[in-house]
């Protein structure tokens, strides 16, 4: 039996942390809505990651909601640490990147949040990031989730 915190099907989502021009994407599922009005997210953000380090240099960041299609991504951005791997350089030869609001972001996302980093905690081996959310656009559904992520054994 999984432990208690793993049995809820979690959204998967990617943290796009820009520096310098220069995307890196992560993978989180530690994210939730902690404020209606203003409207406030919570990201964990996992320590000694480039996501990490980008963050502590920008006040913008740009959370993903994946779809379905893209649980192949999760190797990629999940499993890979951007410090030694180039991710932007991987989704832009594979042709993976759009833009929103001037910002390279995942094609085919289901949801895109434009965040503005408000303040965090140092909680454990993640960071707990606050962030206003300044803009977000939905479009489309079937998002993917840690049991779609089971079910492909990318995780256990």
């Amino acid at each position: 039996m999984r432990k208690p915190w793993n049995l809820p099907e979690l959204p998967v989502y990617s943290l796009a942390t820009y520096h310098e021009g220069v995307v890196n994407m992560n993978i989180c599922t530690y994210v939730t809505a902690v404020s209606l009005d203003p409207k406030i997210m919570m990201v964990a953000v996992y320590k000694n990651t480039k996501t990490l380090e980008n963050i502590l240099s920008s006040d913008t960041a740009i959370l993903q909601i994946l779809h379905k299609e893209q649980a192949p991504l999760a190797r990629i951005l999940g499993k890979k640490s951007g410090i030694t791997y180039n991710k932007f350089q991987y989704l832009n030869k594979k042709n993976m990147l759009t833009e929103w609001k001037n910002f390279p972001v995942l094609k085919d996302a289901c949801a895109y949040i434009e965040l503005e980093k408000l303040s965090f905690l140092k909680t454990g081996d993640h960071n707990s990031y606050f962030f206003t959310v300044k803009n977000a656009v939905s479009r489309r559904e079937e998002v993917l989730t840690t049991q779609d992520l089971r079910n492909l054994t990318i995780i256990s």
